[in-house]
């Protein structure tokens, strides 16, 4: 089984901590100034990292599409 998480681009992290801060599932920390995954099995995917983060260091590789089922 594929884990899908975040990915973090160290040369424009930061270090700002607002991910840690936002992260609902407390999967991000700071370690040695940028921004970690340091929990990638609990990550839940719900994007607020990527669109939270100042500096675009983080991104989410993939786009989750919700469909609603019209009963075809």
């Amino acid at each position: 089984m594929t884990i899908v998480i975040p990915e973090v681009d160290l040369g424009k992290c930061n270090g700002c901590g607002d991910c840690v801060e936002l992260c609902p599932a407390g999967i991000v920390a700071v370690v040695n100034g940028k921004a970690t995954i340091v929990r990638p099995e609990d990550c839940d995917y719900c994007t607020d990292c990527e669109t939270f983060c100042s500096s675009g260091a983080i991104k989410c590789p993939f786009e989750i599409i919700l469909v609603k089922d019209e009963g075809s």
